[in-house]
């Protein structure tokens, strides 16, 4: 006989296996969604078409390379705007951009497609921003470089790489040459190549780029020959930038920290937003720096803002002594920066003269300058010239620097023989100071007001305390009252309560 506990708990074949069916598909059913997230995509084919994700807060992946060290997908900027972008996926820095100047909307509205280009589109400006291609499909490379193929003849062609069009970030083994640009994320600074050399530039003014640093190539392995065609850099893995111009030898080696060190994470070199040219290597948890070409806060283009003073071990102080450096930057007269002193005449109206002793031009090496017999002819000059925003003179060597864009950091000096002639506006310190002054009054203003209602309030009190004691007084000894009323309020006379109080 089979026992009643097996009878109970032991269900026959025929009744688990619908049971079972029903668990297995349930089983697969919450898995599925894993599985298909897991399945990266590693290429889009013509026909492809994406929307933005509202529910995305961040980045909306629609390609990765093979190692999943790369992502290419949908930027959410500033929470309504949208970009192209390539993405090192454990540390999600952004490597290119598609169009850094304009963004498109985050919107549902806006469709990211492929049809032989890579295509923005929204109802606004209908085609946003284009490759402008005929290609077969795009994939993401395990070096990070976004590739349109064209497989029409049954061989891979690339006829659109991101690597040609860089924003602010190169990675290794990319190749940088001269007809490409880097560009910082804030717009300010670029880096372009020269015939045998590496500048960076900061655009101070819309019309034209200051140099304010250059390597040149030292051309030790290999030199730089007229009509062999122009140079290009690429990013090494074993920790350094070369300078290339035809074949394997460099003409310049520009060594990192990790120079002949084997690295196992990405290694990428970036124009910051300082103006600096770093260079970065992933240590599996976080960017390491490698390597900066300006290591002295005051060689940086412009550290402290417009009308700032950097002084080497003291840091950013403003030209003009009355004024307080800000944390943000800003110096009297910073508002000269967006008139145009030939054009608008009522800046011409606001402007008045700064002199500073013991100034000097930054990157002064790559400034041009006029020998001039004085300080005053070097002032005149400056003054007779709308695009002179100032003029830094050296009495000793007769070196007049003419500052033809508005006027950023200078460099502090212990030589009171550089001086410094510079146009401002009057009403930007003025502003300053009314706006001080209108502060002081109304604090001044309320602190009146204030001290008159405790005026008040106080002796409201004085004479409610006053009453009080005279009742008192007046019922304990008869309505007669000794001494001084001043003495009565004090903390001697609620002694003489307490001891009045414990003898009754």
């Amino acid at each position: 006989m089979e026992s009643p506990f097996n009878s109970v708990t032991r269900p026959r074949a025929t009744q688990l296996l619908p049971q079972l069916l029903i668990i297995i598909s349930f089983l697969i059913t919450l898995t599925w969604p894993c599985i298909e997230a897991a399945a990266a995509t590693q290429e889009l084919l013509k026909g492809f078409e994406a929307t933005p994700n509202p529910s995305v807060s961040s980045f909306q992946s629609l390609l990765e390379d093979s190692s999943g060290k790369f992502s290419f997908g949908l930027l959410r900027v500033n929470s309504t705007e949208l970009a192209l972008a390539v993405l090192h996926v454990p540390s999600n820095e952004q490597l290119w951009l598609a169009n850094p100047k304009t963004l498109a909307r985050w919107s549902d509205r806006t469709r990211v497609f492929f049809n032989g280009s890579l295509v923005i589109s929204d109802p606004r400006s209908r085609v946003f921003w284009s490759t402008g291609t005929q290609g077969d499909k795009l994939v993401l490379l395990n070096n990070s470089n976004l590739q349109i193929l064209d497989n029409s003849n049954n061989d891979p062609t690339v006829t659109w790489q991101s690597f040609d069009f860089p924003t602010n970030t190169l990675v290794e083994t990319q190749n940088f040459t001269s007809t490409m640009s880097l560009i910082s994320s804030n717009g300010l600074y670029s880096m372009r190549l020269g015939r045998d050399s590496i500048g960076l530039y900061a655009k101070f003014d819309s019309d034209s780029d200051q140099m304010y640093w250059k390597h040149k190539a030292l051309q030790a392995k290999a030199p730089v020959i007229d009509g062999n065609g122009p140079v290009h850099l690429r990013v090494e893995p074993d920790g350094w930038l070369g300078m290339y111009q035809n074949g394997t030898t460099p003409v310049d080696v520009e060594s990192f920290n990790s120079f002949q060190r084997p690295l196992d994470g990405l290694l990428i070199v970036r124009l910051e937003p300082d103006g600096n040219l770093k260079a970065y290597y992933w240590a599996g948890s976080s960017w390491v720096v490698d390597y900066q070409a300006i290591r002295e806060t005051c060689e940086l283009p412009n550290p402290c803002g417009p009308y700032g003073l950097c002084t080497s071990g003291s840091g950013c102080s403003c030209l003009d002594n009355n004024t307080e450096f800000s944390s943000s930057g800003h110096c009297a007269g910073s508002g000269l920066l967006s008139n145009d002193l030939c054009t608008d005449p009522n800046a011409q109206k606001e402007v008045k003269v700064l002199r500073k002793q013991g100034v000097e031009v930054p990157f002064k090496e790559l400034m041009s300058y006029e020998t001039m017999s004085s300080l005053e002819e070097c002032e005149d000059s400056c003054e007779k010239n709308c695009s002179c925003y100032g003029a830094v003179y050296n009495n000793a060597s007769g070196f007049c620097y003419i500052l033809d864009y508005p006027i950023q950091t200078l460099l502090g000096v212990d030589d009171d023989s550089k001086v410094g002639y510079f146009k401002m506006i009057e009403g930007a310190k003025k502003k300053k100071m009314d706006a001080g002054l209108g502060v002081g009054i109304g604090l001044l203003g309320g602190a009146i007001v204030f001290l008159i209602a405790a005026i008040g309030f106080g002796s409201y009190k004085i004479w409610r305390s006053r009453r009080g004691v005279n009742r008192i007084l007046e019922e304990e000894a008869g309505g007669v009252i000794s001494g001084p009323y001043k003495d009565l309020g004090s903390a001697s006379f609620r002694s003489i309560e307490m001891c009045s109080g414990s003898n009754r």
